[in-house]
């Protein structure tokens, strides 16, 4: 089956709208305001619906691998973007989502006894030196030995969201799943945002920018994530997730104008080659790669 492969595509060109998204909004606005209110948008409307449908029942829901889901993805986003302030916006990148997926395959070998396919291996190391291809940075530079630090973090924290929910999507269904998530993020995030206040909210622009990223870029984008890992292993996913960035520089191309470079190209043509190489062969070995229960 080639859909999952496509669904969790379709979810990281959702992500990778995010950054161009965020040039909206005022230059002031927290990163972790925007993070905690695209949560709620995000998890609360669903939540609503779910409850609404009756598609959840909180005395049998797995609290266990949903609030460990919940706290790695909240983790992720407070790293990710601290790292990305102190390291910049394309290394942060680079570092954090490039290293993601060896994460994911350790974590999935380590916990659940699933080893990384040689397919799965080739695509990553295509993806990932495509990716720093694309971002690389030809200026000298200093940098920032913490920020990478935190960036490695944040690449850990959401290998680690990805394998808590494979376990969860073995007994809840997508819809709910992510509805209970992000509510719960959203929750652990509030403590951290609060003092810099909300009332940046208030202003029109900000207001469509956060709705737009808090259904597209959260609710779509992770339903269409965790519907396509029930079917393919957290390694693929996550490796299938480095269409972020591409998206990311796809658009600063077409939208914002800006130009690549010829190594940057090739960097793009090693991410598309390694999505290739894992959606149309990684796809036979997908029903032998499931997590014991």
């Amino acid at each position: 089956m080639v859909y999952p492969y496509f669904f969790v595509l379709l979810a990281a060109i959702l992500w990778g709208t995010t950054g161009t998204a965020q040039t909206f909004l005022d230059k002031d606005v927290s990163s972790i305001s925007v993070a905690t209110i695209r949560s709620a948008i995000g998890g609360g409307l669903l939540l609503v619906i779910v409850v609404l449908l009756r598609k959840i029942s909180f005395r049998t829901w797995s609290w266990k691998w949903t609030l460990l889901a919940a706290a790695s993805i909240a983790l992720f986003q407070g790293l990710f973007f601290t790292s990305i302030r102190l390291t910049g916006v394309a290394l942060g990148t680079v570092v954090t989502i490039g290293s993601a997926p060896m994460f994911a395959g350790v974590i999935e070998w380590l916990l659940w006894k699933t080893r990384p396919t040689k397919v799965w291996g080739i695509a990553t190391i295509m993806t990932i030196t495509g990716c720093i291809l694309l971002f690389i940075n030809n200026e000298d530079g200093a940098i920032h030995i913490g920020g990478i630090g935190l960036a490695i973090c944040a690449g850990v924290s959401f290998a680690v969201y990805t394998n808590m929910s494979k376990k969860l999507m073995a007994q809840q269904e997508a819809l709910p799943a992510v509805a209970m998530t992000f509510s719960i993020c959203a929750l652990l995030l509030l403590p951290f945002s609060i003092s810099s206040g909300f009332s940046w909210l208030a202003v029109t622009s900000n207001l469509w920018t956060m709705l737009f990223m808090g259904v597209m870029c959260t609710s779509i984008a992770y339903l269409l994530f965790l519907s396509g890992l029930q079917k393919i292993n957290s390694s693929s996913a996550v490796t299938l997730s480095l269409a972020e960035p591409l998206t990311a520089a796809m658009l600063g191309v077409l939208l914002v104008g800006e130009h690549l470079s010829f190594t940057s190209w090739c960097g793009v043509a090693m991410l598309l080659g390694g999505i290739v190489v894992l959606t149309f062969a990684g796809r036979k070995n997908s029903t032998n790669e499931k997590i014991k229960a």
